[in-house]
């Protein structure tokens, strides 16, 4: 929103520069883009002349030798234009004056005559573009007056970003009423105070009609109409004032409607009345496929939604965006309707995304605006017209208007404002805020009640509301305490936010880079993962605005993320990749990794809204050497190794047990168990996954992390004293079938040894001629050790006996 510093003083002087009108909007009202200058860069220089004589000159046929009155005498300029004449009222740049395209003026000598300053145009002063003569004034200033008495020579612009809910300072007296509300500088009166005098013949009733079929999408249309109109171009203040605020002049109708949507942040538009088939003006919703050409020339194609001003032939506009060439204003017109409407707001943004034709009009309308500001509009144009236009405004209004929304009456409680705030308000300054705001106040003690204008109607709707109001206007940064919030317990991360930290740091140790990747994925990617449809990760949750048709899906799985962020790296030059991330999932429903429910933490919604947080990770290329001691190619057993180092660091074991899954390899995959439930996937990619994605291979897993904090003893430690008598270490051999499981082995070997067996390491596996056919060999080192004594070899061969036979229960033996 550019507001044109002497335009917005015009309305409320407070006695500021623009800069610091900017700075105390900026910190009560609206955001401050930039302070910007059009025109001059100062109005020294530039005064009021009165042409006494023009005539030829001596040695040119088109230039004119003028005697001009500039107050501080006559002095003589050469001129150039047609028009000049003695009598007239013009502009006039002294030597000296700083010309808007940064050029200094000063005396020169044009064929033999010398010129003492220059006769403005209205290109030179930046007001439009015509250059064919000079710029006439209105009588009324003396010579000498200076020319920014009469319209802005130099404008600084103040750049504001209001923010959507206040399209009442998306016009600049709302933009005033905010610095009046601040600074307590005088308003000046509401443009829409008083009315146009209607001198014109007949009644409005008798030149249009207006029928609205979709009053749910237009609340209000009212419609004026002028006779006896003259077209022509605007004067100068309303051109400089346009120009300021980034408007192109065009002729004094188009003029005086966008000036008053500036002004009023209420948009209008003008019907040649001539041009509009009996007057009759018809709202309706447009028929799929429908066609209009509008006033940029381009050819636009309608679907149902989209709401068109019609007359008996057909569109002549689209309501709240722009209308069409069939009835604009041009030279020739005499008689104008004009339309000021109320349109629905999110009908109008979404009509204007499917154009792709965004306006400044579509731009208030989309913000929604009061039915009650259209009849403002109507007057403050309305006296615009006649004084401008010549225009007679014909008696009566066209207003066809639903069901106007009554004013807000919100009550305010002194109490609650000083607990919101946490900074007390006096009650008389509370109702000054407000009324200064152009509410309506009425007082009961430190109570009070407002009634909300209805500029402010779909802003302010209840107390908190209210309280915002009296707080930005006091002054945070002046008068709010730097205080601490009150809270009963100091913050700090739950059990579970500390060992999902632990996990993600045991991770990135492991050699790990941790990522996060998007959320939303391609709805394809459950086919490049060979999913059957049955699979809750092949049904992902769509989202309803999606940025892309790539990223129109909520992830079922980290794995996608990882396998994107793999390719990215490796394309680029990586030699290898290890990456991890944590993060969450998404689901229909508590179906998880595996076939596992898979579990939740505290807080978390049930299905069928399934959000698990999961840690996952994928490596290919060359691995890091802390996984077996030295560098390696990515393989099942290199990331289970990581996978039980993970699980070592939150103080428990998890377990592998043999599965499959689409995307992965088979026979190298694996089904994570910790504490006897399901709780994600490990394996060896697909070749066809691995293609997808060109990777020659890759190793990933992915893991639910509820699980894993379940059978976590960090957080419920149980304690022992420190046993100070010597350990017994012995390494065995175990002899199993192909078919049994380590895991097996291990927990055979674990019940066997009893309490003095602390810890069991597998350390080696020996398939070969030693053995028989279908047999394999796995080598354990065992601790023992107990907590009152030094062990006996006697001890620790009992304990081997048990071993053995709890092994022989699993068809093992030991190899001697």
């Amino acid at each position: 929103m550019r507001v044109p510093y002497s335009w917005l003083t015009a309305q409320c002087d407070p006695g500021l520069s623009p800069e610091e009108i900017g700075e105390t909007l900026a910190m009560h009202s609206i955001e401050l883009e930039r302070i910007s200058h059009v025109g001059a860069a100062s109005s020294e220089g530039f005064v009021v002349g009165s042409v006494v004589s023009a005539e030829q000159h001596p040695n040119a046929d088109r230039l004119r030798v003028c005697e001009v009155d500039t107050g501080d005498g006559t002095r003589t300029i050469v001129c150039g234009a047609p028009n000049v004449a003695a009598g007239q009222t013009v502009a006039v740049a002294l030597p000296g004056a700083v010309m808007p395209d940064g050029t200094e003026l000063g005396r020169a000598k044009l064929r033999g005559v010398e010129s003492d300053g220059m006769i403005l145009s209205e290109r030179e002063l930046e007001l439009g573009d015509d250059h064919t003569g000079i710029l006439v004034l209105a009588d009324g200033p003396s010579a000498g007056t200076p020319l920014a008495e009469v319209f802005a020579v130099a404008e600084p612009v103040i750049e504001l970003e209001p923010t959507s809910n206040r399209v009442d300072c998306f016009g600049v007296y709302g933009v005033a009423r905010e610095l009046h509300a601040v600074t307590g500088a005088e308003l000046a009166e509401a443009p829409w105070e008083g009315d146009a005098e209607a001198t014109g013949e007949g009644e409005v009733s008798d030149y249009a009609s207006v029928t609205v079929e979709v009053p749910d999408l237009c609340p209000r249309f009212s419609a004026r109409v002028f006779r006896d109109v003259t077209i022509g171009p605007s004067p100068p203040w309303l051109k400089a004032r346009l120009r300021a605020a980034g408007m192109r002049p065009i002729s004094n109708v188009v003029d005086i409607t966008n000036y008053v949507m500036l002004l009023t942040a209420q948009p209008l538009h003008a019907f040649d009345l001539d041009r509009v088939p009996g007057g009759e003006i018809i709202v309706r919703a447009a028929g799929e496929g429908e066609r209009m050409t509008t006033l940029d020339g381009v050819e636009r194609t309608f679907d149902t939604h989209a709401v068109l001003v019609c007359d008996r032939d057909g569109p002549t506009g689209i309501a709240g965006i722009m209308g069409g060439q069939v009835s604009e204003v041009s030279d020739s017109t005499t008689s104008v309707l004009l339309e000021v409407a109320t349109w629905n707001g999110p009908n109008i943004l979404r009509t204007s995304r499917k154009l792709g034709l965004r306006s400044d009009a579509s731009n208030r309308f989309e913000k929604q605006l009061h039915p009650a500001m259209a009849l403002r509009a109507q007057r403050v144009a309305s006296k615009l017209m006649v004084e401008l236009c010549g225009a007679r405004l014909v008696p009566g209004t066209i207003d066809v208007a639903a069901d106007v929304p009554d004013r807000h009456r919100i009550g305010l409680r002194g109490a609650r404002v000083e607990r919101l705030l946490g900074m007390p308000v006096p009650a008389e300054r509370r109702a000054e805020y407000l009324r200064r705001l152009d509410f309506d106040v009425e007082s009961e003690g430190e109570n009070l009640e407002a009634i909300v204008p209805f500029h402010r109607h779909y802003d302010v709707t209840r107390e908190a509301d209210l309280i915002e109001e009296v707080g930005r206007i006091h002054g945070y940064a002046r008068h709010l305490p730097s205080t601490l919030p009150a809270i009963e317990q100091a913050g700090g991360l739950s059990r579970e936010q500390r060992l999902r930290r632990r996990a993600e740091d045991a991770v990135r140790d492991l050699g790990f880079d941790l990522v996060v990747t998007l959320s939303l994925v391609d709805p394809g990617l459950p086919d490049r993962l060979r999913l059957p449809a049955a699979d809750p990760r092949a049904q992902p949750i769509g989202i309803t605005n999606p940025l892309s048709g790539e990223h129109a899906m909520l992830r079922t799985t980290l794995l996608v993320g990882l396998l994107d962020a793999a390719r990215y790296n490796l394309a680029h030059g990586a030699e290898r990749v290890a990456l991890a991330e944590s993060g969450r999932a998404y689901l229909r429903s508590g179906q998880a990794l595996s076939g596992s429910l898979g579990g939740s933490f505290p807080g978390e919604r049930p299905a069928p809204a399934y959000e698990p947080w999961r840690i996952a990770g994928l490596a290919t290329g060359e691995l890091p050497g802390g996984w077996r001691g030295e560098p390696a190619e990515p393989d099942f057993y290199a990331l289970k190794g990581a996978l039980e180092a993970l699980a070592t660091q939150l103080g428990c074991s998890v377990r592998v047990e043999p599965t499959t899954e689409p995307f992965l390899h088979p026979g190298r995959a694996g089904r994570i168990v910790l504490g006897g439930a399901s709780a994600g996937w490990i394996g060896e990619l697909h070749p066809l996954v691995c293609r997808a994605w060109d990777l020659e291979a890759a190793c990933a897993f992915e893991l639910d992390l509820a699980p894993l904090v379940d059978v976590s003893p960090i957080g419920a430690e149980q304690y022992e004293d420190v046993i100070s008598y010597p350990a017994v270490h012995q390494d065995i051999a175990v002899v199993v079938d192909e078919d049994v499981e380590a895991a097996n082995v291990r927990q055979a070997v674990a019940s066997g040894g009893g309490e003095l067996l602390r810890s069991i390491e597998t350390f080696d596996l020996y398939r070969g001629e030693q053995l028989t056919e279908g047999a394999k060999s796995l080598a354990l080192r065992l601790e023992f050790r107990a907590a009152d004594r030094t062990l006996t070899d006697e001890e620790v061969a009992a304990v081997r006996e048990r071993i053995k036979a709890a092994l022989a229960e699993i068809g093992g033996s030991l190899r001697e």
